[in-house]
């Protein structure tokens, strides 16, 4: 087992670590650092479940291995709200039903999160564009993009 050392700031810790090679950055989320929000779907990249954000920017954390983590700042679905206090995103699922199994959420949240932070006032088409690469079940993806809708208008009104 070959093994490298890792600092990564993980939700605004630093965490220093020694992984083996070949485990994903999904698995050392989970596993070594015990943050569960990152679900694992597909583990092929496809369905989006276990999206976070890397550097700022949305990515799957199934085809990412830790060890290239090393000096990157990774933000994960724990980190969105403040205790019990959840943020605006959430509430907006919360507030429209944009979740029902809540197995795809967190990746929906890290993805949509990505985005607003880009384009605060992302149109339908554009949120539905970004949404596409994350696969749900259940809900059938109106109530998600009416949470997304709702927090760019509260961003418009300031």
């Amino acid at each position: 087992m070959i093994e490298r050392a890792i600092r990564v700031t993980v939700n605004g810790r630093i965490h220093e670590k020694t992984v083996e090679v070949r485990k994903t950055l999904a698995d050392f989320l989970r596993e070594d650092l015990d943050l569960t929000g990152t679900h694992l779907g597909c583990e092929h990249g496809v369905c989006g479940a276990c999206t976070v954000a890397v550097d700022g920017a949305a990515v799957r954390s199934c085809l990412l291995l830790a060890a290239q983590m090393d000096g990157h700042a990774i933000e994960t679905v724990e980190s969105l709200a403040d205790g019990e206090t959840l943020n605006p995103l959430q509430a907006a699922f919360h507030e429209h039903h944009g979740l029902q199994c809540g197995f795809c959420t967190p990746g929906f949240l890290m993805t949509l999160t990505c985005l607003l932070r880009e384009n605060p006032h992302p149109s339908e088409t554009q949120i539905r564009e970004t949404i596409a690469g994350n696969l749900c079940r259940c809900t059938g993806y109106a109530n998600i993009v009416t949470a997304a809708l709702t927090v760019a208008a509260q961003a418009k009104r300031g």
